[in-house]
């Protein structure tokens, strides 16, 4: 029970990696606010955790607007107290060639996943400074805010940007006791990647990472406790990339690897 007592906000909470993280967190001991712009699933991932002896309560944000996220901030620390740990989760996602992305779709994708992160994050880190005992922010960035990859031009600019931000908040906050990370999760088997990456898809990403396989979202979750926990009190600015080797790999070959015919 690593986190007994503590009051933990998961954004983009009601499914996939955002509750892994939920869960993983609240089997630690932490009470659980599971924030989701559908706040029916908000409610029901809730439910599904109380149901496993978890504490858990719904609620309903807009991270892109700013006061969606105050009325958010509001009604967690006025029901639970305080707050002690931001998992940064909620986002969209995004596959479009760069010759092809429209401006609406470049400024939507920047609004949620990068300001909507900032708007959350600063509101959140505001509460942990004036409850003056410092504080956990976890922000979910991404391989492709480090690589270059097809179709990323929007989603992966935005995860950069917050790499980046990631790495500031850390440098200024550190003074209040409050520790700022990322995780980057690779190839992840969410029900999105369930429905959204075909065979081609999966045959490059089982290439390109050493362990060929995709995550699960439980390994997340993982990461995010040892983050959350005491044991990573002197972790600050840093990206834990959570990808089967995927960013640490170069030229892979061998019997998994080779090519089934030379051309």
């Amino acid at each position: 029970m690593r986190l007994q007592g503590k009051i933990a906000l998961i954004t983009g909470g009601a499914r996939g990696i955002g509750f892994a993280i939920a869960t993983a967190l609240g089997r630690q001991g932490a009470h659980i606010a599971i924030a989701d712009i559908n706040a029916q699933g908000a409610d029901a991932a809730a439910v599904k955790l109380r149901e496993i002896g978890i504490q858990a309560q719904g609620f309903m944000v807009d991270v892109a607007d700013a006061h969606s996220v105050e009325t958010l901030l509001e009604e967690v620390t006025s029901q639970l107290g305080r707050l002690d740990i931001l998992i940064n989760n909620a986002g969209i996602g995004g596959n479009t060639a760069f010759l092809d992305i429209t401006l609406e779709t470049w400024n939507r994708t920047i609004a949620i996943n990068l300001t909507g992160a900032f708007i959350v994050a600063q509101a959140c880190a505001k509460r942990m400074v004036e409850q003056g005992h410092g504080g956990k922010i976890i922000n979910i960035a991404s391989l492709s805010g480090q690589r270059g990859g097809n179709g990323r031009g929007a989603y992966g600019a935005a995860k950069a940007g917050l790499e980046l931000l990631t790495k500031v908040m850390a440098v200024e906050l550190s003074p209040h006791g409050i520790n700022v990370n990322n995780i980057a999760p690779g190839a992840i088997e969410t029900e999105m990647a369930a429905t959204a990456h075909d065979a081609a898809t999966r045959a490059a990403y089982n290439y390109l990472v050493p362990m060929v396989r995709y995550g699960t979202p439980e390994e997340i979750g993982d990461a995010a406790v040892f983050l959350c926990s005491d044991e990573a009190r002197y972790v600050q600015g840093h990206t834990l990339n959570v990808d089967g080797g995927f960013r640490a790999a170069g030229l892979m070959f061998g019997d998994r690897k080779a090519p089934s015919s030379m051309g």
